[in-house]
């Protein structure tokens, strides 16, 4: 069954995870032990948002986690938002089914394009939306469509890119497609210092005018700072230094975004002890002591 209801109706039946891990496939093999996380802090790691796609599947660490009971989300790698073409039934039905599987609390994805051509692994890329009113609007349309066929809130992601083109502002487009899609957003902090660097703005640039209401799960990654052509950008390296500019505006948000649900700290391949003390930041300003159901 479809969320029904308007958006500020539906937030209220979601439920709020606290802070959170991303995972991908077998990332623990190059990494984190998501088993040792849970073992070692499991009072700050409060869920699993599992980045999948059909081809593979998910690794055995993440049903390992499922089998605890713990909550998860269910982040897309696979689904070109912008295309209504690449949004196909049996595409739908069977992520929808393995979300159920994982008793995912919503489905959410970079706002991208995943691939080129067929949907596999060898075309696999990210790529941002084209910033044009259409586009916005079809992307509405899709998201729209996704939750009525899957059953599950969706919550775009802002995609990280140095490079963007159309006549829309980023926060302008998202803003005009969440409107017209009538859904809450992902908002990736650490894409959107990327995005301000690169066009030369400062990190809370546009935020004020922002619908931040719909924010419903923000993004924490690891970044550096790297010259080419005599400028400078910010590459998306999910490492341990989160840079001052992604604090800042994680910072604004936490205390705008009135229906906040969740936060996740993408650092999949680090090690525990460097990602710990990121972890203890983050809960200490949304932690279960703030409220979490």
């Amino acid at each position: 069954m479809s969320p029904t209801g308007n958006f500020l109706e539906r937030v209220r039946s979601l439920p709020r995870l606290g802070v959170g891990i991303s995972t991908e496939y077998e990332a623990g093999r190059q990494g984190l032990c998501l088993r040792d996380l849970v073992a070692e802090h499991g009072d700050l790691v409060r869920f699993l948002e599992v980045g999948a796609d059909l081809a593979r599947g998910v690794d055995q660490d993440t049903r390992d986690w499922v089998a605890t009971g713990r909550p998860t989300t269910y982040h897309f790698l696979d689904l070109n938002l912008e295309q209504a073409e690449d949004l196909d039934p049996a595409w739908v039905d069977a992520t929808a089914a393995l979300a159920r599987e994982l008793q995912a609390s919503w489905l959410c994805g970079d706002a991208g394009i995943w691939h080129l051509g067929p949907r596999d692994l060898g075309h696999g890329t990210l790529m941002p939306p084209i910033l044009v009113a259409s586009s916005a609007r079809d992307m509405a349309a899709n998201v729209r469509a996704l939750r009525e066929r899957s059953g599950f809130e969706i919550l775009p992601e802002n995609p990280p890119a140095q490079v963007w083109v159309g006549d829309l502002d980023l926060l302008d487009y998202f803003a005009l497609m969440l409107e017209e899609a009538d859904t809450g957003m992902l908002l990736d902090v650490a894409h959107l210092a990327i995005h301000q660097e690169a066009m030369g703005r400062e990190p809370l640039d546009g935020l004020d005018g922002f619908p931040l209401e719909r924010v419903i799960e923000i993004h924490v990654a690891g970044g550096r700072y790297y010259e080419f052509g005599g400028r400078r950008f910010i590459e998306d390296d999910h490492g341990l230094e989160i840079l001052d500019a992604t604090w800042r505006i994680h910072d604004y948000l936490l205390e705008r975004a009135s229906n906040l649900k969740a936060i996740v700290l993408e650092a999949e391949r680090n090690p525990i002890a460097g990602v710990a003390p990121i972890f203890a930041r983050l809960a200490a300003g949304f932690g279960p002591e703030r409220g979490a159901s």
